[in-house]
């Protein structure tokens, strides 16, 4: 596997535009030894087989996931191509990562609604004057340092970053 996986395509993006994809991308990249058939994803996600199916075979055909090895059984085990996944910045230039953000923006609402009140749900914004490439440079040197500090043994936890101007007074109100 992969450490590192950049989306250069459009339908690779659109993939990651739904939050039950990105979950199936988040479980098979969390251990390289995880090779899950459909059937067994669902059971991990807790959604039906079926309805999985679809979103399975999309992140296939994009490229993010690939079929495995495994003896044994007439399903198809799958893989992440790699642990982690960015975008190119020039794909993103072009606003075909919109599909990609929004899935991300409800990865976090749903994380602040299961986990708001337990604690286990870290938030931080600052507002700081720097270089848009200088922001790009700090988040790739925090994926570098997070993938150097990786231990297997903790349970995972889902880091979201953004950054963008902030917004204008009237449209805050």
């Amino acid at each position: 596997m992969r450490e590192i996986f950049e989306i250069q395509r459009p339908d690779q993006l659109k993939a990651l535009g739904h939050p039950l994809r990105l979950r199936v991308l988040e479980t098979l990249g969390a251990d390289e030894a995880d090779v899950l058939t459909n059937r067994e994803l669902a059971n991990r996600l807790g959604v039906d087989p079926g309805h999985l199916h679809f979103h399975v075979r999309m992140l296939l055909n994009a490229g993010l996931i690939e079929l495995a090895e495994r003896s044994g059984g007439r399903e198809k085990p799958y893989r992440a191509v790699a642990r982690h996944v960015r975008v190119a910045p020039e794909l993103i230039a072009t606003g075909a990562a919109n599909d990609a953000r929004e899935a991300m923006l409800d990865q976090v609402r749903q994380g602040w609604s299961e986990f708001a009140s337990t604690g286990a749900f870290r938030s931080a914004q600052l507002n700081v004057r720097l270089d848009p490439e200088e922001v790009r440079a700090l988040f790739r040197e925090f994926v570098q340092r997070a993938a150097e500090l990786e231990d297997e043994s903790k349970d995972p936890l889902l880091v979201t970053f953004f950054s963008h101007p902030p917004p204008s007074a009237s449209e805050a109100a």
